[in-house]
C-alpha cells in the first residue's frame, strides 16, 4: 500500500485503486507497431523531406507574402459576387444532398433497410461517393454538364450524400429501440416505425452532421473552382497564374471571412440545438 492510500485508510477515507495502465501489446501487435513505424520512416523518405530546401525557401516565402500586402480592392466587386456564387454553390449542393440522404441512410440502416439486397447496395453507394476526391467528381461534372458552379453544386450534392449518408444511417442505428419495438406490437408499419420513433431520435444528430456538412461543403466549393466548377476558385487561380498576389491576397482574405462566418453561426445552432435536446 502507498502512503497516500495508507493515509487515506488510516483517515477513513475511502480509497481508489491506482488508474489501469497500459497492457503490454502482445507479440503480434508489437510486430504491428513496429511495422507501422517502418512504414512512416519510409513515408518520410518517398516524400523527399528536405529542411535544407525549406529553410532556403523561407526568403522565398517572405517575398510572396511581402507582394500579397496591402492587398488590392481593385476587383473587390467582382470577388464579392464570386464569394456569392461559391456559397450559393455550398448551401444548395448541402441541402439537396441532405434530402437525398434520408432515405438512403434508411435503406443503409442494418435494421430498417427493406430488404439485405437494398442495403448492401445503398451502403456500397454510400462508400463510393465517400472514397472518390471531389476534384475528381468535378472533372466528371464538368465533362458531363460543362463549366459552371452547376457542375460544382452536383459536386457538392455528392459529397453530402456521401458523408450524411453514413451518419444518418448510424445515428438511426444507434437509437433507443424500445418505442421502435412498440410501434411494431401495435402493428404500425415500417413506414410509421421510421418517421415516428426513428427520426424524431435520431434528429439532432443529423442536424449536427448536416451543419457540418455546409461547413465542409463551404471549404471545398473554394477548390472546386480550380478546375473550373464555378465559384471563387477560378478567381484564385487566375491571380496567381497573372502572379497579382496583391488581388490573390484578397481573395484568400474573403474566403477566411466566408469559412469563419460560417464555422462560427454552424457552432452557434448546434449549441442551441444540443440545449434543446437535453
Amino acid at each position: 500500500m502507498t502512503e497516500t492510500a495508507f493515509s487515506g485508510a488510516s483517515a477513513g477515507l475511502p480509497t481508489r485503486p491506482a488508474p489501469a495502465r497500459f497492457r503490454r501489446p502482445g507479440n503480434g501487435m508489437s510486430l504491428l507497431y513496429l511495422g507501422a513505424a517502418a512504414f512512416f520512416v519510409y513515408s518520410l523518405h518517398g516524400s523527399e523531406i528536405s529542411v535544407e530546401s525549406l529553410v532556403n525557401g523561407l526568403p522565398n516565402m517572405a517575398r510572396l507574402i511581402g507582394e500579397m500586402f496591402p492587398p488590392s480592392i481593385a476587383r473587390l466587386q467582382s470577388v464579392g459576387s464570386a464569394m456569392l456564387q461559391t456559397f450559393q454553390m455550398a448551401f444548395a449542393g448541402t441541402v439537396i444532398g441532405v434530402l437525398l440522404s434520408v432515405p438512403l441512410a434508411i435503406c443503409a440502416a442494418r435494421s430498417l433497410s427493406p430488404h439485405p439486397v437494398l442495403y448492401h447496395i445503398s451502403r456500397a453507394l454510400i462508400a463510393l461517393f465517400r472514397t472518390v476526391p471531389d476534384l475528381v467528381w468535378a472533372l466528371f461534372f464538368v465533362v458531363t454538364v460543362g463549366l459552371g458552379p452547376f457542375a460544382g453544386m452536383l459536386t457538392l450534392v455528392v459529397d453530402a450524400i456521401g458523408f450524411c449518408g453514413r451518419f444518418f444511417a448510424e445515428a438511426m442505428e444507434e437509437t433507443d429501440k424500445g418505442p421502435q419495438e412498440a410501434l411494431t406490437a401495435l402493428g404500425a408499419r415500417r413506414s410509421g416505425v421510421v418517421f415516428s420513433a426513428v427520426l424524431p431520435a435520431a434528429m439532432p444528430s443529423m442536424i449536427n452532421s448536416s451543419l457540418f456538412t455546409l461547413e465542409k461543403a463551404t471549404r471545398a466549393s473554394v477548390v472546386l473552382g480550380l478546375v473550373g466548377a464555378g465559384g471563387i476558385g477560378i478567381e484564385l487561380k487566375v491571380a496567381m497564374d497573372l502572379f497579382q498576389y496583391d488581388q490573390a491576397a484578397t481573395i484568400i482574405l474573403g474566403v477566411f471571412l466566408l469559412v469563419l462566418v460560417v464555422e462560427r453561426l454552424s457552432s452557434m445552432l448546434r449549441q442551441r440545438i444540443l440545449r434543446q435536446s437535453v
